[in-house]
C-alpha cells in the first residue's frame, strides 16, 4: 500500500486530506508541524509528502531542506494559502513536484497525487 505524509498546521485540512486519501486506498500519516513530520520521516519512507508552506516553528522550506537531507528523491508537493514568491521559488529550487494554492479543490489534489504515484491515468 502506498503511503502519504500530510504536514499541515490546520487540523481541518489534515483530516480532510486524510479522509480523501484513505478513500483512495493510501495509508496516511499526519503531522501538525515540521518537527513532528521529521520524527515521522525517521520511522517511515512515504511515497508522497504533502507539505504546507506556512507553519509555526519551521516553515515549509525549512522542512523541505531537512526532507531532502533524509530522503533526497521523495515526491513532495507543497500547499500554501500565501503567494510568497521567494518561498515558492526556493521550494522549487529544492525540488518540489507540484504546488497547490489554498483554498484548493481536494479532488484536484487527490488526482495529482494519484497520477504522480501512477495509481491512475487522470
Amino acid at each position: 500500500m502506498k503511503q502519504i505524509l500530510i504536514i499541515d498546521d490546520q487540523p481541518g485540512i489534515r483530516l480532510l486530506l486524510e479522509e480523501i486519501f484513505r478513500q483512495a486506498g493510501l495509508e496516511t500519516s499526519l503531522a501538525s508541524n515540521g518537527k513532528e513530520a521529521l520524527n515521522i520521516l525517521g520511522e517511515m519512507n512515504p511515497d508522497c509528502i504533502l507539505l504546507d508552506m506556512k507553519m509555526p516553528g519551521m516553515n515549509g522550506v525549512e522542512v523541505l531542506r531537512e526532507i531532502r537531507k533524509q530522503t533526497p528523491d521523495a515526491l513532495v508537493m507543497m500547499m500554501t494559502a500565501y503567494s510568497e514568491i521567494e518561498l515558492t521559488e526556493e521550494a522549487g529550487s529544492l525540488g518540489i513536484d507540484h504546488h497547490f494554492t489554498k483554498p484548493f479543490d481536494i479532488f484536484e489534489v487527490r488526482d495529482a497525487v494519484l497520477k504522480r504515484l501512477q495509481l491512475t491515468d487522470v
